[in-house]
Parts: structure tokens; sequence; C-alpha cells
């Protein structure tokens, strides 16, 4: 490789990381930035008519809509993603993604248009999980594919901080919204974050279109190898990575979205106590979570992605019932150690591993599928009611125990399934592809 193109390489490398963090941060802000307003705004301006446990219940259901809608977007992208290239894909979820949330903060409210309020509130939220849907598994990939041998878990690791960084945001967003009193959030400032995320999406589609597709893709053309149905061909020859998969993803996805979402319920609506508490807590966190996933993506490059990904569920395991004991204990500071243990801690550190351990699941041709699949799909019986189950077993039980197990439960379930997947750390998933590739333009070029 002459200098100039070894320097192309790194150039293509840092925009690679640089647009893929960027648009996986805007992505998040969006759907963590509902998933708040969810608990402290929608719940009463949206859903008026019942209690404040049940209204917040009803509100997860629209919060849920936006899991239910994201195999849709995984299965559509994923497709496209595999036959046409990445970029291409990653602009168009950006569009989808930020423009539902731009929309958010202009619907008018139950107050104002009754049940039309809601209705059009579903619609967007579905379109947010249809754009989210694609978002995941081409911005992973896309770093996958541009790392270097030997940094792949690091390099598509970095998408992941999109999460804590998302939710750093949102956080402080909400944080500002809340400064004139819950009052004034209520009626109007609300809408104030889901307006200004249009001048994010503006940003990142700058910065996105300066990327270049990753050589995977450019090899899977020149050999012809791109497959007409990529979703068919993964159900049939590829179910043991599939199942693999969405047994890991259990757990992170359940810790995730219980001590994200489901604990600034509790902690204002069972607890009485300041929102602040559970805020401040989640922005802790998300400092913490940005440093673990790039170091937990680092360490699986070392150690291997199962032991590491096994550690982050390990951890989620041992935490759960100390993890409450420090919420229940009404004490800010405790709430904040509590979040950093379950959310940073926990479920961050399988976040890091997970990115590269699905992506080598799957051979190129159908590696954006693959991945939308195992982590759309997994997120369905998973995340995607984590909130609503979490508030169901407070409902019935009077407790904050039952959420515990199933914080475990969920944790046991991870560990099971890591014990049947293959190590593929230290290998090379594309190498066939790229003899294949350069056999093929050798080929060319003596025909030439």
């Amino acid at each position: 490789m002459t200098n100039a193109a070894h320097l192309h390489e790194r150039k293509q490398q840092r925009n690679t990381v640089l647009a893929s963090v960027f648009g996986s941060v805007i992505e998040w802000y969006d759907f963590f930035l509902y998933a708040t307003m969810a608990a402290l705004v929608f719940n009463k301006e949206f859903f008026p008519d019942f209690d404040p446990l049940i209204g917040t219940l009803v509100a997860f259901g629209t919060f849920a809509a936006g899991f239910v809608t994201r195999p849709l977007g995984g299965l559509i992208f994923g497709h496209f993603g595999d036959r046409i290239g990445r970029k291409k894909i990653l602009v168009i979820t950006m569009l989808i993604m930020g423009g539902s949330t731009f929309l958010m903060g202009l619907l008018p409210t139950y107050a104002v248009i009754g049940v039309t309020a809601p209705i059009l509130l579903l619609i967007l939220r579905m379109l947010q999980g249809i754009g989210l849907g694609g978002e995941w598994g081409g911005a992973a990939i896309l770093t996958f594919e541009h790392a270097p041998r030997g940094k792949r878990g690091l390099f598509s690791s970095w998408p992941q901080t999109g999460v804590p960084l998302g939710l750093l945001l949102s956080t402080l967003a909400v944080n500002l919204a809340s400064i004139p009193g819950d009052e004034a959030l209520a009626e109007w400032t609300w809408r104030i974050p889901f307006i200004a995320s249009i001048l994010l999406v503006v940003v990142g589609l700058i910065v996105r279109l300066k990327v270049e597709e990753p050589q995977a893709f450019k090899d899977m053309q020149k050999t012809g190898e791109t497959v007409k149905v990529p979703v068919l061909e993964v159900i049939r020859n590829y179910p043991k990575q599939l199942l693999i998969g969405f047994g890991a993803r259990v757990s992170e996805s359940i810790t995730f979205n219980v001590y994200n979402a489901f604990l600034l319920t509790y902690t204002t609506t069972v607890l009485g106590l300041s929102s602040a508490h559970a805020l401040n807590g989640l922005l802790i966190a998300s400092v913490v979570g940005f440093f673990v996933i790039p170091l937990s993506g680092r360490l699986s490059d070392r150690f291997g992605r199962r032991p590491v990904f096994a550690a982050g569920a390990a951890i989620a395991l041992v935490t759960a019932f100390p993890v409450f004991a420090l919420v229940d204990s009404g004490v800010a500071v405790f709430i904040w150690l509590a979040t950093v243990l379950g959310w940073s801690l926990g479920a961050c550190t399988m976040f890091g591993a997970e990115a590269a351990f699905f992506a080598e699941l799957f051979p190129a041709r159908v590696r954006y599928t693959g991945m939308s699949l195992v982590y759309q799909l997994g997120v369905l019986p998973t995340g995607a009611i984590a909130p609503i189950v979490a508030v169901w077993l407070v409902s019935i039980s009077g407790s904050s125990w039952p959420v515990a197990v199933y914080v475990m439960a969920a944790a046991v379930i991870a560990l099971v399934a890591l014990s049947f997947a293959k190590e593929t750390a230290h290998g090379d998933p594309d190498a066939d592809l790229r003899a294949r590739a350069a056999a093929e333009q050798a080929r060319v070029d003596a025909t030439t």
C-alpha cells in the first residue's frame, strides 16, 4: 500500500467513526427523549384520562410501539444495506428518525385535538422505530468493516457510545426544559428538545455524506456475491447464529431499558421523589458509560467477545438486588450509584462488545440483515416490554424485588446463550471474500 493510499484509508477510518458516532447520537437522543417524556409529560398531556401509574403504562405502550416497528426497519434497511450499500441506507434512516422527532415537537396535545393526539404520537413513534431499526446495524457495520485488523471490537464500539451520549444529551435537554418548572414543562417547554433535534440532523448528514462504502461491500460487488433476498439466506443458513444472538441480547436489552426508562417512573410515581434524582443518576451513568463502552470493545479485541459480554451479564446478575435496594433507600447519591452499577457497568459492558460479536456471526453478504434481525427482533420480547413488565410487577407486588428477579433471569439466559457461541475475535471474517475479490480483479486485469 502506498503512503497516499494509507493516509486515505486512515482518513476514511476516522471519518467513519465520526459519522457513525454522530449519527448514532442523533438516533438515540431522539429515542431516549421520547422515553423520558413518556414518563414525565406524555402520560398526562396525551393520555390524561388515567391515574398516574396507568397513564404511564399507556404512555409506555407507545414507547413499546417504537420497538415493535424496529424489526420492520431492520428488515427493510438490512435488505437494501446488503444489496445497494451501507452508506446510502444510513442517510435515509437519519432523515426518518430526525424528521419524526421534529414533528413530535409540533404535535397538539389531547386537550386540543382529543384522541387524534395520541394516535399521531403513536404513528411518529412507529416511524422513529423504523428509522432506528435500520440505523444501528448500518452504523456498527460501517465501522466494523472499515476497522483495521485487531481493532474491530474497538471501532465497532464507537457507534455504541451514541447510546450514553444520546442519553446524556436528551437528559440534559429535559433538565433544561424543566428549569421553568413542572407546569411549564407540561405546557410547552417539553417541545423545545424535540424541535431543536433538527439542527443535529443537518450536521449529522453533512458528516455522514463524506464516508465511503467499506471495502467488504466493494468486494461483494466485485465478485457478484450480493444476495437477492438476504433475510431468507440468514434464516435458512444461520439459524444457530440467530438464536445465539437473540439469547445474548436478552440481558443487555432488559437491563438497559429497566434502568433507563423504568427507574425514572419508579422513583417519581411510586417512591414520590423528584425527577431530578433519577435524571441526575442517568447523567452520571451516561458519562461513565461513555468510557465503559469503548473499553469493553477494546477488551473484546484482546480477550474475546464472549468473556467480555459474559462479564456484563454477570454484573447485571449479581447487582440486581443491590441496585433496587439502593434505589428504594430514596437517597439521591444511592440512586446515582445504583444507576451506574446497573446501567453503566452492566448494560454498557455488554453493549461495547456486542456490535463486533453480532457482526462476526454473519458473512458480509448478509451481515446487515443478520445483525439487524438479531438486534431488532431480539428487542421485541425484551426491551420493548421491559418498562411495561417492570411497572406491572411493581403494581401487583407493591415492591421492586420482582423487577430485580426479572433482570437476573435475563442475565442467566444470556450466559446460557453465550456458552454455545464460538469465539470469533481473533479471526478474519472477510479473508475469503478479499481473496476472491483479488482473484477476480486479477482475472479482469489479465483480460484488459
